[in-house]
């Protein structure tokens, strides 16, 4: 198959064993720049394991992984967070004895490109991102706030922060809104609205009021495949989907 550098991301033929059972099975995913892509599937449908494999917990028996047409198998995590991809996984990993802004404070990258830089410029631009990043995650009111004095929500919010710190290309998000409460869907869904258009985004989300608020293209996996992909109304109305998945 010719590899298509048009796409940020290209996974090709990729299969993951574990134990002889194929958790990933020939798997062709492409996501473009700056898309909003809502991945979907019942549970042991390889949701979890696909954003492993692309950031690199987790390695395949057989395929590829290309970001920006960089191979991603070989490299490890560190590497691949480097290129650009940020993960937040389904537990909040925050310092909830930091304040809000010292959460973001640390996740900044240092030491890439900042020699020769004076401390005070850099000080004052850390300064500013820190702000801009609190306001993109709706805690520029919680900036001096414990994390661990945060709603879940709020938690949640501040890791994907902290991920924004790093200005991933590629930002992916297992289950980003369970335990949130209705308000707080509502402006997570809001959120990642607004990040689209400047991130690539992966979330996977069981869901399905959520997935309509922010899904413009949907991939349902199946047994470690792609079962259906396309805008809300055609997967939803996809037999095959109905059968597996959205019919329970």
């Amino acid at each position: 198959m010719s590899s298509n550098t048009d796409f940020l991301l290209s996974v090709e033929d990729l299969t993951v064993s574990f134990d002889g059972f194929k958790a990933i099975d020939g798997l062709n995913f492409y996501v473009d720049e700056k898309e909003l892509r809502v991945v979907i599937g019942p549970n042991g449908a390889g949701k979890t394991t696909l954003l492993d494999l692309i950031c690199g917990k987790t390695k395949p028996t057989d395929g590829s992984i290309k970001f920006r047409g960089r191979e991603l198998t070989k490299l490890p995590e560190h590497r691949i967070v480097w290129e650009g991809v940020g993960r937040k996984f389904q537990t909040p990993s925050i310092y909830d004895s930091l304040t809000v802004r010292e959460n973001l404070e640390v996740s900044y990258p240092r030491g890439r490109g900042v020699w020769g830089a004076l401390a005070f410029k850099r000080d004052q631009a850390l300064n500013d991102k820190i702000l801009e990043i609190a306001g993109v995650v709706l805690l520029d009111d919680a900036l001096d706030t414990e994390a661990g004095l945060l709603s879940h929500g709020q938690k949640q919010w501040l890791e994907i922060g902290m991920l924004l710190m790093q200005d991933p290309a590629l930002l992916m998000l297992d289950e980003p809104i369970a335990g949130m409460s209705a308000r707080e869907r509502e402006l997570t869904a809001e959120l990642l609205n607004r990040l689209a258009g400047k991130h690539s985004i992966i979330v996977i989300e069981h869901d399905m009021n959520f997935v309509k608020q922010i899904g413009r293209k949907v991939t349902v996996l199946h047994q470690g495949a792609i079962l259906a992909e396309g805008d809300m109304e055609t997967v939803q109305a996809d037999q095959r989907v109905i059968d597996v998945y959205l019919g329970h």
